[in-house]
Parts: structure tokens; C-alpha cells; sequence
């Protein structure tokens, strides 16, 4: 039986490593493998930032690919939260009734909506301010350096 609850706190807490599509799906899921891919990249620029400065190019490439990692992921615990129970069971517990315990709502379901509508939509918000920053300062240096 999978716990709507856990899969949620799954998806906001490990979701950038795929740990929720694992819980839910196994160990064979493609997905869940390939989460940790932009997880990692996005590291990788916040690394670069702090041994290469703020001017590197690629970091401000990468270091959204975490932000929108996570997100995504925190935006997955809001939807797993907010199913029905009917619509939970019928998908992720189908041998058990439709409204069986696992797929129930709990306040501890709903702290999952908070925190993860709170992070989720602050990393978003800086992500989207850090790309657009960095590419428009890159713009201005290189219509500096075409007017010169």
C-alpha cells in the first residue's frame, strides 16, 4: 500500500533525487534515475560559482537546472497531496478500497502543500530572477565590448 502522505513528504524532500518515483514505482523507473541528473548539474554550477566567481558562464546554465529540479519535485508533492483518495487508490493502491487509509488526507499532508508551495515557489522565483540577471548582465557586457 503506498501512503499519499509519504510519497508527498518524498517528493519534496528527495524528490531531486528521484526518491519519491522510486517509492512509488521501484527501482526500475527510468525517471526516477534520471532526476539526479540536473540535482547534480546544478551542484556541479553552484561549485563553479564558488570557485570561479559569478562571471562564469556555465554556472548560470546550470545552477537553475536545481532550482527547477526543485521545483518540479515540489510541485509533485502538491499534486500528490491534493488527490482524492478515490483517484490515490485507484492508481497507486488498486486492490484496496477506494477510500482505503493510505490514500486519506492528513494534517500532515497538508503541512506537505505548505512548505512545499512555500520552498517550491521561492527556488522557482529565484531561479527565473538568477537566469534572467545573468543573461541580460551578459548581454550589456557584450554590447559594451561590440561598442568599443
Amino acid at each position: 500500500m503506498k501512503n499519499k502522505t509519504v510519497a508527498a513528504w518524498l517528493a519534496f524532500l528527495g524528490g531531486p533525487l528521484g526518491l519519491h518515483r522510486f517509492y512509488l514505482h521501484g527501482a526500475s523507473d527510468l525517471l526516477g534515475w534520471l532526476l539526479p541528473i540536473p540535482t547534480a548539474l546544478g551542484v556541479y554550477g553552484i561549485e563553479r560559482v564558488q570557485q570561479l566567481g559569478q562571471d562564469d558562464h556555465y554556472s548560470w546554465v546550470l545552477i537553475p537546472l536545481l532550482g527547477f529540479t526543485i521545483a518540479g519535485c515540489a510541485l509533485q508533492a502538491i499534486l500528490f497531496a491534493l488527490k482524492t483518495p478515490e483517484a490515490w487508490n485507484a492508481r497507486y493502491n488498486p486492490g484496496a478500497a477506494p477510500d482505503a487509509a493510505p490514500g486519506q488526507t492528513q494534517w500532515i499532508t497538508v503541512g506537505a502543500i505548505v512548505v512545499a508551495l512555500m520552498v517550491g515557489t521561492a527556488v522557482l522565483m529565484a531561479s527565473i530572477a538568477f537566469s534572467f540577471q545573468r543573461y541580460f548582465e551578459y548581454q550589456i557586457e557584450e554590447a559594451r565590448k561590440i561598442s568599443q
